[in-house]
């Protein structure tokens, strides 16, 4: 069935379907927080943990019911049924996040060893390149054959596209959740995540007089918003419930899975570097994004090496460890990497939107802020 073309952006029908996702995790959120009381999934504090009262876990089973009505919503409205008719994207989400979501309550529940979460974060990933969510097109910034001397696009195959899917996954899945160290943390960067993603998926409809091929990348990232704004009420500082893993790796894995259906076969319409960045630009998003708990997995990673331990080894040495020992306040810490993450992540989609050079002052103003910011307390102490 060819892809079909529709008049009119929908929309007040994603809002909706956002706005059911929300609500669905908000309310579930109290009988999910009974449940782990119920079956032991509670967070014993650790000399690493900032918390000091046991709390429980698994507050990805409530994000996840909540995104599984929206998908439903979705499935009976006769505009965004279309995401489902012409692509397996959010059947693939909801299978793989599923079982991802499962891994992490296992987890919550058992504290499963890092192979074994390895092992599910990787079968999730596995399932979702099965649904069709890979990359067939990724942009490198050398040659001029294809989109001119600004760079070329290189065809991939099923094996090496499934492949690039699954990396990226990972790299997400456990990004999540080596950041998920403070209350609200790893929402609260959901929520910018996938509203970033959502705006550039937005544009892409825009681009392309709204083709229902890109319904699928829109409608991934509403229902994760509306999943993590429906838990941060019951996560953010103090909270009542985790999320666990498995809400972190479903929000990363969910993420991965958006990103990629909104580039991974993303063609320019004509050549010219405006357009190899309207490519690069989801990309670029991802990278944004997630550079905070990028940043901080690579130098947990360097730092335990160095010190001859396992990479997975637990530390109190992340970066918003750091923002409490300066002398911030856990609210104030993790509204300070909102504000970072907010600024790279809406910053990097704007480039697509306008003009290059505003959008990098505006960039480079509001990460000076941020930054001064973050060193009030250390220039107090001075």
């Amino acid at each position: 069935m060819p892809p079909a073309i529709v008049q009119g952006l929908p929309i007040r029908e994603y809002l909706l379907v956002g706005l059911l996702s929300l609500t669905l995790t908000f309310l579930l959120t109290g009988p999910v927080r009974l449940l782990a009381f119920k079956i032991g999934a509670v967070a014993v504090p650790r000399s690493r943990d900032v918390h000091t009262q046991p709390i429980p876990r698994l507050g990805g089973l409530a994000m996840y019911l909540g995104i599984c009505g929206g998908m439903l919503l979705a499935h009976q409205l006769p505009l965004l049924r279309r995401a489902f008719d012409y692509s397996l994207d959010p059947v693939g989400v909801l299978v793989g996040g599923g079982v991802i979501m499962l891994i992490g309550a296992l987890d919550d529940r058992f504290e499963l060893d890092a192979l074994t979460k390895f092992a599910g974060q990787t079968m999730s990933a596995g399932i979702i390149v099965l649904f069709g969510i890979q990359w067939v097109l990724v942009w490198v910034p050398w040659g001029g054959n294809d989109v001119g001397p600004s760079g070329s696009l290189v065809v991939l195959d099923m094996n090496q596209g499934g492949l690039l899917t699954v990396l990226l996954a990972l790299v997400l899945i456990n990004a999540m959740n080596f950041i998920d160290g403070l209350d609200g943390l790893a929402a609260g960067i959901g929520v910018i995540a996938s509203l970033a993603t959502c705006t550039f998926s937005f544009h892409l409809l825009s681009q392309t007089s709204n083709d229902v091929v890109n319904y699928a990348p829109a409608l991934l990232s509403i229902t994760l918003a509306g999943a993590c704004l429906g838990f941060l009420p019951h996560n953010f500082q103090p909270a009542r419930l985790f999320m666990g893993d498995s809400g972190s790796m479903l929000i990363g894995l969910t993420l991965a899975a958006a990103s990629t259906s909104a580039a991974g076969k993303r063609l320019p319409a004509e050549q010219g570097p405006v357009n190899t960045l309207a490519v690069l630009s989801p990309l670029i998003v991802v990278a944004a994004v997630l550079f905070v708990p990028l940043l901080d997995l690579l130098m947990a990673v360097v730092r335990r090496t160095r010190r001859g331990l396992s990479p997975f080894h637990a530390d109190k040495m992340h970066l918003h460890h750091r923002l409490l020992e300066i002398g911030h306040s856990q609210r104030r810490a993790v509204l300070l990497i909102y504000l970072w993450a907010a600024v790279l992540a809406f910053g990097a989609v704007s480039l697509s939107l306008f003009d290059g050079l505003v959008v990098v002052w505006g960039m480079a103003i509001g990460l000076l802020v941020a930054l001064l910011v973050s060193a009030i307390p250390r220039l107090r102490s001075r």
